[in-house]
């Protein structure tokens, strides 16, 4: 059967593939479909079992400290309102969002789509209801969330009780579960269970789907996607400009994202402000030097690196660009996936700062650095999801005529 590249928009005959097989793109190299270590079936468990858990990790107390005898314990949700409260609305947002709502419908979502094929059962929403499980993958982020708990917990440690509570555990086991669910994930056999691919005519023009591949002939372009509900489009309508908008917002928040400071802790009344590399330092200075190389690459570096490369893709849409097409392809995936993991200094914030409340002795806040920070991620994950790099390969065909 046939199926569009996502990367270069190739049309590829991808037969059914055997244990310990994978496909690849044969113009952009891109891993098309693989077997190896793949279920539905295990997907399924983990996908139920981490959603089951994310309901008490989310009700019952995440962690709690203790300080001279006065203890203070924290619940993921009450968190994300004691930062609305102060003030911190977007990064109160993100917490709700992408650490407590997104994950429950997403991994709900996956359950009822894998339940239901375990049944043979195909209603007409399944497909649409499994695009917007996919779609959700990216802004689901229980793993992040996962390590800053844990660098919160080495920060907050260093001068407090620090205890996990059961919603901790809860949460731990969820987010490991979550991992495994996108690790054994078949994507492409979960399609063709949904839907089969199309058979095209030889040297027809066709129009591939953005999100579950399926090639159909160009007559659909303008309509719905017969799999999973998609408007089937040559290419993304004004994805360059929207690329070029969001990567230009992200590069102007980004030094006072860094320079500014992200935390200040009061200590008997002493300001003590905290910039992101400031929290890097005291990792490598407290012997956790393995989480302050997490932290200065998904926090520091990817950001910049975000929005370099989606400045050289940009301009590899233009006339004279056609080299290296492989080599960006492969660099726009990659800081496509790690772009959620800047994440991971928001997430810390969420651990410390209601964390740290014992009045005159010790308080901490959001400083003013915790906005744009957090604006720099939105913008340049914004910006590579609007992106559409086939039209690098595009710009590169029309060069060679």
């Amino acid at each position: 059967m046939t199926i569009g590249c996502p990367e270069c928009g190739a049309l590829e005959d991808l037969p059914p593939l055997t244990l310990h097989e994978m496909a690849r793109c044969c113009v952009c190299r891109f891993p098309l479909s693989r077997t190896l270590a793949r279920s539905l079936e295990a997907a399924f468990a983990c996908s139920v079992a981490a959603f089951v858990l994310l309901i008490p990790a989310n009700l019952a107390p995440l962690m709690s400290v203790e300080l001279l005898g006065a203890e203070h314990r924290e619940i993921l949700a009450s968190a994300g309102f004691t930062l609305w409260r102060r003030g911190a609305v977007i990064i109160a947002g993100i917490v709700f969002a992408f650490a407590i709502i997104l994950p429950l419908v997403r991994y709900a979502g996956l359950s009822v789509v894998l339940g239901a094929l375990m049944l043979n059962r195909r209603p007409p929403w399944l497909g649409r209801l499994n695009r917007w499980v996919m779609l959700l993958d990216l802004w689901a982020m229980p793993d992040v969330l996962l390590f800053g708990v844990i660098i919160g917990m080495v920060r907050v440690s260093e001068h407090l009780t620090v205890r996990i509570g059961t919603g901790g555990a809860c949460f731990m086991a969820a987010a490991i579960l979550a991992i495994l669910t996108r690790a054994v994930l078949d994507r492409r056999t979960l399609w063709r269970r949904i839907g089969p691919d199309l058979e095209l005519e030889p040297g027809v023009p066709a129009v591939a789907c953005t999100v579950c591949d399926l090639a159909a002939p160009a007559a659909f372009e303008g309509r719905p996607c017969p799999r999973c509900g998609l408007t089937l489009r040559g290419r993304k309508a004004g994805a360059v400009a929207m690329a070029a908008a969001f990567s230009l917002g992200a590069l102007i928040l980004y030094l006072p994202a860094n320079l500014l400071p992200i935390q200040v802790t009061t200590r008997l009344g002493r300001d003590i402000p905290r910039r992101v590399i400031d929290g890097v330092i005291a990792l490598f200075n407290t012997d956790y030097w393995p989480m302050g190389l997490v932290v200065f690459g998904t926090s520091i570096l990817v950001p910049l690196l975000k929005i370099a490369g989606m400045g050289w893709f940009i301009l590899s849409t233009r006339p004279g660009r056609q080299g290296d097409l492989r080599l960006k392809t492969r660099l726009n995936r990659i800081i496509d996936d790690l772009g959620r993991w800047s994440n991971v200094d928001v997430f810390t914030l969420t651990m410390t700062v209601p964390l740290i409340d014992f009045g005159g002795f010790a308080t901490a806040r959001v400083g003013p650095a915790a906005t744009a920070f957090s604006l720099v991620i939105l913008l340049s994950m914004a910006a590579s999801r609007a992106f559409d790099p086939r039209l690098m390969w595009d710009a590169a065909e029309r060069d060679t005529r």
